[in-house]
C-alpha cells in the first residue's frame, strides 16, 4: 500500500495535462449545472400537478412519475443513457437531468403544499386569476425555497457527475478511470486534485448563496 500511495507522487503538472484536466473539470461541471438546470425546470413542471393543483388523477400520476424517476441511482440511469446516448457528457447530463427529477420534484411538491394558502385564496376571492393569484401569492413564498434546493442539488450533482464517468459518463471521472486503468498514477493525483478543488469551490459557492438567500426571503 505505501508503494501504492508514493506512486501518486509528485503529480504530473505539465502543461498539456493540466490543460487536459482543466478541460475535463469543465465537463465536469457542465453536467452537472445543464443536469441539475433541467431537473429545476421539469421538476417544478411535475411538482404542480403532484402537489394537487389539477384535480387527483393528475396528482397521483405526477407522484408516480417522481417516485419512479429518484428510485433509480444516477449509477443505473448513466449505464441506461451511455447504451442511448452513446459515451460522453451528454449521457451523464441526462442521467442526473432524470434522477435530479425526481428528487427537486417531490421538494418542491412539499414547498408547496406547506405554503399558506390564506394570501392564494384572498387574491382569487378579490378577482384574481388562477395564475396570477398562484404566481403573485404563493410563488414568491416557495422561490427563495427552491432556489435554495437546487443549489443544494447542484453541490451533490458534481461531485456525482464526477463518478458517473467512471460508466462513460465524460468528465473527470473518465478521465480517472483511463489513467488509473493504466496504472499512470502521477496522472490520477492530479485529476483527483483537481476534483477536490472544483467540489470545494462549487459548494463555498452554493453555500454562501444559499446562507444569503435564506435570510433575506425569511
Amino acid at each position: 500500500m505505501a508503494k501504492f500511495v508514493r506512486e501518486f507522487f509528485p503529480p504530473d503538472v505539465s502543461a498539456a495535462f493540466v490543460a487536459k484536466t482543466t478541460w475535463g473539470a469543465l465537463q465536469t461541471f457542465a453536467v452537472a449545472a445543464i443536469g441539475t438546470l433541467l431537473a429545476a425546470a421539469f421538476g417544478a413542471a411535475l411538482a404542480l400537478p403532484a402537489a394537487g393543483r389539477f384535480g387527483l388523477a393528475p396528482r397521483l400520476v405526477a407522484r408516480l412519475v417522481l417516485n419512479f424517476l429518484r428510485s433509480v441511482p444516477e449509477l443505473v440511469w448513466a449505464a441506461l443513457m451511455v447504451i442511448a446516448a452513446g459515451l460522453g457528457p451528454f449521457a451523464g447530463t441526462l442521467a442526473l437531468a432524470l434522477h435530479t427529477t425526481g428528487v427537486l420534484g417531490r421538494l418542491y411538491c412539499e414547498s408547496l403544499e406547506n405554503a399558506p394558502s390564506a394570501p392564494e385564496r384572498a387574491l382569487r376571492d378579490a378577482g384574481g386569476g388562477v395564475v396570477a393569484s398562484f404566481a403573485y401569492a404563493t410563488l414568491p413564498l416557495v422561490s427563495a425555497q427552491g432556489i435554495a434546493y437546487a443549489l443544494y442539488r447542484l453541490e451533490m450533482n458534481i461531485r456525482m457527475a464526477a463518478v458517473l464517468g467512471f460508466v462513460g459518463a465524460g468528465g473527470l471521472g473518465q478521465l480517472l478511470y483511463f489513467h488509473l486503468s493504466i496504472f499512470q498514477q502521477a496522472q490520477a493525483a492530479t485529476l483527483l486534485i483537481a476534483m477536490f478543488v472544483l467540489v470545494f469551490a462549487v459548494d463555498s459557492l452554493s453555500a454562501f448563496v444559499r446562507g444569503r438567500l435564506l435570510p433575506a426571503h425569511g
